[in-house]
């Protein structure tokens, strides 16, 4: 009997540091702040949200610099606002997905996604890379009052896509994938290709994934 594979969005199927990263640096030039996060050595924070790269970007203003009062919660909208015009300029599906998209369903198996990306966000990243048409449900942060690591986030996509969550598992990147896991009592892969690379490994997932070609066979192995 197949089952539900459910999968992070930032940082496991897709690589959109670069993006975001550029969202972020557009509201420090906006006020005229001249620091710059790096898509690359700041592509961590990238993945932990737009209000840790606002905060690292404010970390790094000489001393002489002070914000206005409020300077978060006016940029962090503006942010949002680039990052949605500017949303594939740069990111790129990671490499094996859409083939191990395929070879999943194939094998009789439902996707669905489970991300803390804002729904919109989301929905508009997966249609421009191709892959929305792919899952049976997607929830993101604002679907539900609540996100992950809390579990019903993760119920609920595997139980939109006509899943069963005993019989399902997440793919992710995270310390947040691998406590959502727990939470919900299920399985979870943390890929070794994301922002942390191998060192993802600290975190004792149930599998470490170098490539995608490797899911299909634990797949097969964890839902029969």
């Amino acid at each position: 009997m197949a089952g539900t594979v459910v999968f992070d969005l930032d940082g496991t199927l897709a690589d959109t540091s670069a993006d975001l990263i550029a969202a972020a640096n557009a509201c420090f030039a906006a006020r005229g702040i001249e620091v710059a996060l790096d898509p690359v050595t700041d592509a961590l924070t990238a993945f932990h949200g737009g209000r840790a790269m606002l905060r690292l970007g404010y970390g790094r203003m000489g001393t002489d610099m002070l914000l206005p009062p409020g300077a978060e919660e006016e940029d962090y909208p503006r942010l949002l606002a680039h990052y949605g015009e500017n949303i594939a300029v740069h990111t790129t599906l990671y490499p094996g997905v859409e083939a191990v998209l395929d070879r999943l369903q194939s094998d009789g198996h439902i996707l669905a996604v489970c991300t803390n990306k804002p729904g919109a966000l989301a929905e508009t990243l997966l249609h421009a890379l191709g892959v929305r048409d792919r899952f049976a449900a997607m929830i993101a942060a604002d679907t539900l009052p609540v996100r992950k690591p809390d579990p019903r986030p993760y119920r609920a996509a595997v139980e939109r896509a006509g899943g069963s969550v005993p019989a399902s598992f997440l793919v992710g990147d995270t310390e947040t994938d691998r406590k959502t896991a727990a939470a919900a009592g299920v399985r979870v892969a943390l890929v070794s290709f994301g922002p942390e690379g191998e060192a993802i490994s600290r975190l004792a997932p149930d599998a470490l994934i170098g490539h995608f070609d490797e899911l299909p066979d634990l797949a097969r192995r964890w839902l029969g």
